[in-house]
């Protein structure tokens, strides 16, 4: 896999989308269609992936054997690489840390693991892979993740921020490469409204829903994070679901929550992504919060120099 080259057909700066995830399997259910999108757009597409997920359970029940549960970190690698070449990433990098677990969990203790990572260290080598990769569009994970509070999730925000803040400051880790500032930072976007919009879908088609009153209830004290862009993925709903299956260990293919519905439906449901701007940043290494107009964007990439997207 290339680093994102600095021209390509004569455009002065190659597009280059890097997205964080905390562990195999966060790449395909949080969006996945947007990434498969660019890709089949000519943009250079960068994951990062910051643990081996080695926490994570094994919810197939015909992989729930002694033999995976024992090589589960290098299980989970394959099944990233698998996932990744039908989304379209470009480039995966490993950051290099242990999953972190459940939160309140013993393995939060464990040195090696993410959560336990000095600040700076983990930031540092965000920071590396911005430099060297060069994305005018970061997309990491949002700042209110009370709906679910992973340690690892928590971290990619923290981490992902002080990141974008640093890489165009060339004070601020000068072994990581020259300094190089990406134009926007991004955050996911979950809609309670998607969730509730499946389980609709669900009941119209008589289908018993995954969705019980507990669930319907969390939907409706859940505050909703209004994005600010919205990307058509209308071509690409299917990559989400077939990346997910790939993690086999981590999917079971029978679950009504995932697979539910069938494809063709499930790709009418809000065939879309959606991201909140942050941050904004300048060649200069100036980064501002972003002032949101009301009106919403239908690219990451609008208003960045060099843009060749229609």
């Amino acid at each position: 896999m290339r680093p994102c080259p600095d021209s390509v057909s004569g455009v002065s700066h190659a597009r280059c989308l890097l997205t964080v995830h905390a562990h195999p399997d966060d790449e395909a259910s949080k969006g996945a269609g947007t990434v498969a999108r660019y890709h089949a757009d000519g943009v250079h597409t960068v994951l990062v992936c910051c643990t081996g997920g080695e926490e994570g359970e094994i919810l197939n029940p015909a992989l729930d054997t002694p033999e995976v549960h024992h090589g589960l970190a290098a299980v989970r690698r394959e099944e990233l690489a698998r996932a990744t070449e039908i989304i379209g990433y470009d480039e995966v990098v490993l950051l290099g840390y242990r999953d972190s677990g459940m939160a309140g969990s013993d393995t939060n203790a464990n040195p090696d693991c993410f959560a336990a990572a000095p600040m700076d260290e983990a930031t540092e080598r965000l920071v590396a892979v911005i430099r060297r990769t060069k994305p005018q569009v970061m997309v990491i994970y949002g700042d209110d993740q009370t709906g679910y509070p992973h340690p690892d999730h928590l971290r990619v925000h923290d981490a992902g921020l002080a990141a974008f803040h640093s890489a165009g400051d060339p004070a601020r880790f000068p072994g990581a490469g020259p300094a190089f500032q990406p134009a926007k930072l991004y955050y996911t976007v979950h809609s309670a409204a998607r969730f509730r919009a499946i389980h609709d879908k669900f009941e119209e088609l008589g289908l018993e829903s995954p969705f019980d009153a507990e669930w319907r209830d969390r939907w409706d004290s859940m505050p909703e994070d209004v994005p600010t862009a919205v990307v058509d993925i209308t071509d690409h709903t299917d990559v989400r679901r077939l990346a997910l299956l790939a993690h086999a260990t981590q999917v079971d293919p029978e679950s009504k929550f995932w697979f539910g519905l069938p494809p063709e439906v499930m790709g009418t449901i809000q065939p879309h992504d959606d991201y909140r701007l942050a941050f904004v940043g300048a060649p200069d290494g100036t980064v501002v919060p972003a002032e949101w107009d009301g009106s919403v964007e239908t690219d990451l990439f609008a208003g960045v120099e060099g843009n060749s997207a229609g």
